[in-house]
């Protein structure tokens, strides 16, 4: 091939869009079965109060929380194992299936006590939440769906950000959590698991 022609096929290849194979959610479905399933839930929805449900989740956050535990810069014990050395089409795979399933509220959610879901409510806007979660509190792209979520699990997300012992992709979360005391993370807790 001549220089010129050399150059021009560089140019064009580089020009053309470069497409990852797309999201295979079907394949994502027997990935959960098999690896997923004993602890989030066969519908995505755990029945683990300390284990979020993943129906309906993000599938950017759960991407990125998957890279995050295999690499180990999140630190989640019980998801090591399963972590470690999963390929990336795997991850992205899971992903896609959890985010197609539709969420819905833990069948074990406690009764809503109103004066505490109020206390709930009343932080999310000076905590700017939806600024990030979107105003539904229904996420998007690497930020994760916090509506109708486990309310232990939401309790102890959140005091682990407050408490400099978990990490995201940047520190945001981490700062939204200063200053706030058990009591106004059990109520936070309390009004998103309420949150359909």
């Amino acid at each position: 091939m001549r220089p010129g022609h050399l150059l021009a096929a560089a140019v064009l290849a580089a020009a053309l869009p470069h497409t990852a194979p797309a999201q295979d959610a079907a394949r994502g479905a027997g990935l959960a079965a098999d690896r997923c399933s004993a602890c989030h839930g066969a519908d995505g929805r755990s029945q683990i109060p300390d284990i979020p449900s993943l129906a309906g989740q993000q599938a950017g956050f759960i991407t990125l929380q998957m890279i995050l535990i295999r690499e180990g810069i999140r630190h989640v014990p019980a998801m090591a194992a399963v972590a470690q050395g999963m390929p990336d089409r795997d991850i992205e795979d899971l992903a896609a299936y959890f985010a197609s399933l539709p969420p819905a509220p833990p069948e074990d959610r406690r009764p809503r006590d109103a004066a505490l879901a109020s206390a709930g409510e009343a932080l999310i806007g000076p905590r700017l939440c939806g600024v990030c979660h979107l105003p539904s509190l229904t996420g998007r792209d690497q930020i994760p769906r916090i509506v109708a979520q486990h309310e232990d699990y939401l309790a102890r997300a959140m005091t682990e950000y407050r408490d400099g012992r978990r990490v995201g992709a940047d520190a945001q979360m981490n700062g939204a959590m200063v200053g706030l005391s058990d009591a106004d993370i059990a109520a936070l807790a309390h009004y998103l698991a309420h949150r359909d």
